[in-house]
């Protein structure tokens, strides 16, 4: 494998919302958690009413304290999204690709892959190319046709499956580097073993649970591990972003990344050696400081992007409630226009016979949170920040003594892979993105198109930001990078360039919005 993963989406491209909302009355294709709703988890229509009130903006505070609530769970801040800033595009300003329909093969096979990864959250990562169910997930991933993950000669295979889409995610262990080496914090040295929770517990696999927990009920606590350990399979990355501060991984990634004094970038002016810089080094600019300080700064706008396309713009359904389009319609309760292949996946059957119910088994307590699914913000927040740590580090450099988790997670062993002495800093930094976003995924509270479509939009974030800043340095300068499509940016005084092509208007994407 080359480590380049492409992830192209079979429908036609198209922006804004993909319509489900006025093509379904019952609202079966958007978001609801947190309403109230009957007795087969449709949407009491009126209080979805009061939620498109709120969210036709311009809108009043008074508007979203009119929203009618199911059993008291709130709604995750839903006006953030018309929060403006002085620094970074305005919400509003940025586009992305709409959401594929709740009726179509592509959310049917993302679908697929949900219920996949529910089954195997606790098969460790370093068990995948032998373990029998992860041969079948690949066969039968590999014939959806809409299904968009990254394949080997057109085929799904243990070594792609469940990974990213970016140049590096097929290369070298699943989980990045960036999750398992110590963390140099100052005069402290941070081990990555974490709290994880026991194996073999899931939730909202009984109907009432799940309808309960749709209308904003209670839920039980998680059932945590006793002993700490590395990041080993999908139950523990998970976990990981359960809790994590959002962008904990990429302070982290930073950090390490400052420890092993790895290279900057080539436009750097105090990059070793430079006979412009004999008698000066960075610090708080082009210095440890600097990069510390905007690889957070970029999270906040992020957030405040992709909470205007959640809430404004997608209203997309979370996986749980599809799970329940798909339990009430094989159950023959009800019948949704569901695309076949998710109603006759091996996936959806062996959930059944593990656990008398064909709901998506999910690993966090409370199902996902009570915001709606596109974009998703882990994954937005991971793309700004890396964008940032691949602007500013030299992404070829390569990254030594690789390692990965041991099958109980209680140690780290060396990886000795084919490929182990091709790990680079780029790769890695894109890998440790896919993991975070789509460990959203393995728990099952977002979609495979969430992840690749929010890296994006917190990468345009990122440039716009780095964009906005381009004159503030006395220094000669310039940052180049990656994208996460495999285009090529130069971020100077100049301006930007993508692919050799200069953008206009680099924190502007959506048509027609102001300069």
């Amino acid at each position: 494998m080359d480590g380049t993963a492409r992830c192209t989406p079979t429908t036609i491209m198209s922006f804004g919302s993909n319509g489900d909302e006025a093509r379904f009355r019952n609202r079966i294709g958007n978001y609801h958690k947190g309403l109230p709703h009957d007795e087969f988890g449709e949407v009491d229509p009126r209080a979805y009413q009061t939620l498109l009130d709120a969210t036709d903006a311009p809108s009043p505070p008074a508007d979203f304290q009119a929203i009618e609530l199911g059993l008291g769970r709130k709604l995750v801040n839903p006006q953030s999204g018309l929060a403006e800033d002085l620094e970074g595009p305005d919400p509003e300003d940025l586009e992305m690709r709409s959401a594929p329909s709740v009726a179509s093969a592509e959310t049917a096979a993302e679908a697929v892959e949900l219920y996949w990864m529910a089954l195997l959250r606790d098969e460790p990562f370093a068990g995948f190319p032998d373990d029998p169910t992860v041969q079948q997930a690949a066969g039968e991933l590999s014939r959806l046709s809409d299904f968009t993950g990254p394949k080997e000669e057109g085929e799904v295979t243990p070594g792609t499956i469940f990974r990213g889409c970016t140049p590096g995610d097929l290369k070298g262990p699943y989980i990045s580097q960036f999750l398992f080496k110590d963390i140099p914090y100052g005069s402290l040295t941070i081990s990555q073993r974490q709290q994880t929770v026991q194996p073999g517990i899931d939730y909202m696999t009984d109907f009432d649970e799940w309808l309960a927990i749709q209308n904003g009920g209670p839920n039980p606590p998680d059932a945590f591990d006793d002993t700490r350990r590395y990041i080993r399979n999908m139950r523990d990355m998970g976990q990981y972003v359960h809790v994590d501060a959002l962008y904990e991984a990429y302070l982290n990634a930073c950090l390490i990344l400052l420890g092993m004094q790895a290279p900057v970038d080539g436009g750097n002016p105090y990059k070793d050696p430079n006979p412009d810089a004999e008698k000066q080094e960075g610090f708080g600019t082009f210095g440890g400081p600097h990069v510390l300080s905007l690889v957070t700064e970029v999270a906040t706008r992020a957030l405040k992007a992709v909470w205007w396309q959640k809430w404004f713009v997608h209203r997309r359904l979370r996986p749980e409630a599809y799970g329940g389009l798909v339990h009430l319609t094989l159950n023959g309760t009800k019948s949704y226009p569901l695309d076949p292949q998710v109603l006759n996946s091996r996936a959806v059957a062996a959930t059944q016979t593990r656990n008398r119910s064909r709901l998506l088994p999910m690993a966090f307590p409370e199902g996902s949170p009570t915001h709606p699914s596109y974009g998703a913000g882990h994954a937005t927040v991971a793309g700004a920040c890396v964008t940032i740590l691949k602007a500013w580090f030299d992404e070829e450099h390569r990254i030594d003594d690789p390692v990965v988790a041991s099958d109980d997670g209680l140690e780290l062993v060396p990886y000795a892979g084919p490929d182990a002495s091709e790990l680079t800093v780029g790769g890695e930094l894109n890998k440790v993105a896919a993991n975070v976003a789509i460990g959203r995924n393995m728990a099952g509270v977002h979609w495979r198109s969430d992840y690749l479509e929010s890296v994006k939009l917190g990468e345009q974030v990122a440039v716009c930001i780095l964009f906005n800043q381009r004159k503030d340095y006395n220094e000669d300068y310039s940052f180049s990078f990656t994208g996460f499509d495999g285009d090529e940016f130069v971020i100077s005084r100049d301006g930007v360039t993508k692919n050799g092509n200069q953008l206009r208007h680099p924190c502007r994407t959506r048509p027609g919005k102001r300069v």
